[in-house]
């Protein structure tokens, strides 16, 4: 069975003043999660903005953040496409750098129907046999759903190993635990449902929130596995304010204003993503002060 942890966080990544990537920034970003409870990072995925990035920074990122964490915890590359020649391309090149595992979503605006999903993600499995591979399930944003039926059949194929479930459904969850064996994961691809996907059979998160709360999260998880009920829903509750706000407009927006709140120097996003509205900013920042989450002067 591959262990890539039970909180991996999709990391932003860094811009600079002039739009292009800060690679060293990326780099301190990813040691400060590894030591603030993630055990995985997925680098270039949706948070991380990978619409907008070429492929020659993607790859300097996954070589960057490999640096940083040096095998400390899971790196994870986004090399999905909704080209299949292109995705087994970036995986495999992605591969020689040595990470641990690939992050590969559902083929975003052709829609293929769910024969070409199946055909999409077997191709890569078998170009790639030695990455286990992450599905990851967006409907929101791929425009296609990925049947529970599919992922079953996925799931036999031996480095497809876990799904990213981002439909906000907990009955497509349970119904993909209740097809796959024990040992495919299922992680929350939302962080307000994580308990409650704990609950009908999945093993973790990959995180927005967990960069500024991580630990809390953690603390989270471990108490639903040891049986501490009330204590995990007294955390989730806790933290729910939070996980919504970061979603109060598009992912990574919030985000990156919340991380600038601490200090962090991630800079804005690249276009077409907006700067966080004037209101929308305030929101969050009251939930952040909730929380002790705000760390300089604002």
């Amino acid at each position: 069975m591959v262990n890539l942890g039970r909180i991996i966080t999709a990391m932003v990544t860094p811009f600079k003043e002039d739009g292009s990537v800060n690679y060293g920034v990326a780099e301190q970003l990813a040691a400060h999660l590894v030591e603030n409870g993630s055990d995985g990072i997925v680098v270039c995925g949706t948070t991380g903005e990978s619409p907008t990035l070429s492929w020659d920074e993607e790859h300097q990122l996954f070589e960057v953040v490999l640096q940083a964490v040096k095998g400390k915890a899971k790196v994870i590359a986004g090399t999905g496409s909704n080209s299949t020649s292109e995705a087994i391309a970036a995986t495999k090149k992605a591969a020689i750098l040595g990470v641990d595992g690939s992050l590969q979503v559902v083929p975003y605006y052709n829609k293929p129907p769910q024969a070409g999903l199946y055909q999409h993600f077997q191709a890569l499995a078998q170009s790639c046999p030695d990455v286990p591979i992450i599905l990851y399930n967006i409907p929101g944003r791929t425009g296609q759903n990925l049947q529970p039926e599919t992922v079953a059949r996925l799931a036999e194929i031996p480095n497809i190993v876990a799904i990213k479930e981002a439909t906000g459904n907990i009955d497509q969850a349970s119904q993909i635990r209740y097809h796959t064996p024990a040992e495919f994961a299922i992680y929350s691809g939302d962080d307000s449902l994580t308990l409650p996907l704990m609950a009908v059979g999945a093993i973790g998160v990959i995180s927005v929130a967990s960069h500024l709360v991580g630990a809390q999260i953690k603390q989270m998880i471990q108490a639903f596995e040891s049986g501490k009920t009330t204590e995990a829903t007294q955390i989730h509750l806790k933290l729910f304010p939070l996980f919504k706000a970061l979603f109060c407009t598009t992912n990574p927006i919030p985000l990156k204003a919340a991380m600038k709140m601490q200090g962090w120097d991630v800079g804005a996003t690249r276009p077409p993503l907006s700067e966080m509205p004037a209101d929308l900013n305030q929101a969050l920042k009251s939930v952040m002060n909730e929380l002790n989450l705000l760390r300089i002067n604002e």
